[in-house]
């Protein structure tokens, strides 16, 4: 399907104010961009780098005042996410390397905390595909998706005491379940056609029969849809902004995704 994201911030900043944004989406072999656009108001010099997961990241001074930022991307992205019931797991040492990195605890996925637990979960289930669909089984039933909880920033041990949270924090549980199995699983930051209510939206992806898969706790189908921005650890790898010296939050935040007609 193809689809049109659109992403507005606008700040109201005291200082001169360093960001670094990450709302550029890169094609790849899930997605392909065909078009986009990037506005700041006012216009500022912005130098683009990839980070240490090949995410496409702006660098730039922000002046004091109002100050915006304009995305909008038209992609053609699958209609539905790729399922593998069977796939098996993959033994560490048959990893490859830039995924070991991903078995590793981080700051909003302790994933030693969960050895038990998701052994539990996951007890009489074929290793490798199947155990990642039933921690997500898992998640769906006993941790409630709430966009408007009043909890923020938590991480996984927290979401699993609190039993609630954001698509982010679902996430953040998935992947620190996944690890404790020795399961390597990433955070996804992107887009999704249809999410109610529309905002950036989280997922993780996990690597079993030799490749990465999609899996999303807050949605009950495999839906696709999907539109990627960034890949990390947890939330800390993944941020759409980051800006550094007094905080500002944003005072206008508008996301939007449309269904486009294929091109003639």
């Amino acid at each position: 399907m193809w689809l049109r994201t659109a992403c507005t911030l606008g700040f109201t900043l005291d200082a001169p104010t360093p960001f670094i944004l990450m709302l550029r989406a890169r094609s790849g072999a899930q997605q392909w961009v065909a078009r986009e656009s990037y506005t700041l108001t006012p216009s500022v010099p912005v130098v683009e780098f990839t980070d240490m997961y090949g995410n496409l990241c702006q660098r730039l001074v922000a002046p004091a005042g109002e100050f915006s930022i304009e995305t909008t991307a038209d992609v053609m992205t699958a209609d539905e996410i790729d399922v593998a019931p069977g796939a098996p797991f993959d033994a560490v040492q048959d990893l490859p390397d830039g995924v070991l990195t991903f078995l590793l605890s981080s700051r909003y996925c302790e994933s030693e905390q969960f050895t038990t637990m998701a052994a539990e979960i996951v007890a009489g289930v074929a290793p490798g595909y199947d155990q990642v669909a039933a921690l997500c089984d898992w998640i769906r039933r006993e941790v409630r998706f709430d966009p408007a909880t009043v909890y923020g920033q938590m991480t996984a041990t927290e979401v699993n005491l609190r039993r609630e949270g954001v698509c982010r924090d679902l996430a953040h549980l998935g992947i620190a379940l996944c690890r404790s199995l020795c399961i390597p699983a990433r955070m996804v930051v992107g887009y999704l056609h249809g999410l109610v209510p529309m905002d950036q939206h989280a997922w993780f992806e996990a690597w079993v029969g030799g490749r990465w898969y999609t899996f999303d706790p807050t949605q009950p189908n495999a839906r696709g849809g999907r539109v990627t921005l960034a890949y990390g650890h947890d939330a800390a790898d993944v941020a759409i902004f980051n800006q550094f010296g007094p905080a500002s939050p944003p005072v206008l935040m508008q996301v939007a995704v449309e269904l486009l007609a294929p091109p003639a």
